[in-house]
């Protein structure tokens, strides 16, 4: 198991402060998802506590020791990082690119082994791109290329997994396929996983753990059934809303309270459905 905290963390860019004193504890082998509104602070507090970023103040601990005091390899060894907008090599193959996530497992004496082909095709197979592996990767579409990303860092065997939206550009068939491994990594091989996520009902569905996040602080950290509440979503997205839960299947469904009704209710049809008696609104 691999162990993740922030002590007072604080991260930003020049004079500019995004991330105000942050403590964190990520639990071990769990699904944590960050939401939030946009520009709240949830992608840089991943690039924190990946390294990418050094903080301005208080610190990031891996495994209790200061993650800028490690070696890099040993971090490259440890957790496996999907950015926002990762950059494409010009010219490169998927093949190449998802063995690069081998890279880290190789000193000035190791080679390549039969380890690292099995680690290579367990990635292409559990993201479906074996058949894209001769392709370059910038002739692919938005959610291959998404998807063969997800491959790279999978191919890291890492026992930390930090994803900065990783069902950005997928259809929602992708998207589910995506959630439902990383809650099989986490279940499975006690993968530790962290990502950033915009859809509640998404994050509340695949994560044990939530942080919601609104002008770089925490507002609310816990289940998705403590942090998923009518009252939080106002206070973190600025919106009145219904919050239905399903007690059945732990779905739920976050309805925004607009100013305008529904164009059903406009052509007289009937106000509202009654909601069924499995759902418990917040």
């Amino acid at each position: 198991m691999t162990t993740l905290t922030t002590e007072n963390l604080t991260l930003g860019y020049g004079d500019r402060t995004i991330v105000h004193g942050l403590d964190l504890d990520v639990p071990e082998g769990r699904v944590t998802a960050i939401v939030g509104p946009n520009g709240c602070g949830k992608s840089t507090l991943l690039r924190g506590v990946s390294r990418l970023l050094r903080p301005t103040n208080g610190r990031v601990l891996l495994d209790g020791r200061d993650l800028h005091q490690l070696p890099t390899r040993q971090v490259a060894r440890t957790m496996a990082l999907l950015p926002q907008h990762p950059v494409v090599p010009e010219g490169i193959t998927v093949g190449e690119l998802v063995a690069r996530g081998r890279h880290p497992h190789h000193g000035l004496l190791r080679r390549w082994t039969r380890e690292d082909d099995e680690a290579v095709a367990e990635a292409l197979e559990l993201t479906g791109t074996q058949d894209l592996v001769s392709r370059e990767v910038a002739e692919l579409s938005g959610g291959q290329r998404q998807r063969v990303w997800i491959a790279l860092v999978l191919a890291q065997r890492t026992d930390l997994l930090l994803l900065d939206e990783p069902t950005s550009f997928l259809d929602i068939a992708h998207q589910v396929e995506v959630l439902d491994l990383v809650r099989d990594l986490s279940v499975h091989r006690g993968t530790t996983v962290v990502m950033v996520l915009h859809d509640l009902a998404m994050a509340a569905r695949y994560a044990d753990h939530l942080v919601a996040m609104r002008g770089g602080r925490v507002v609310a950290q816990g289940s998705p059934r403590q942090v998923v509440t009518a009252e939080t979503v106002c206070d973190v997205f600025g919106i009145t809303c219904r919050v239905l839960w399903q007690e059945a299947t732990g779905d739920l469904s976050v309805i925004p309270l607009g100013r305008h009704r529904p164009v059903g209710h406009v052509l007289g049809a009937a106000s509202s459905p009654r909601l069924a008696p499995e759902l418990e609104v917040s």
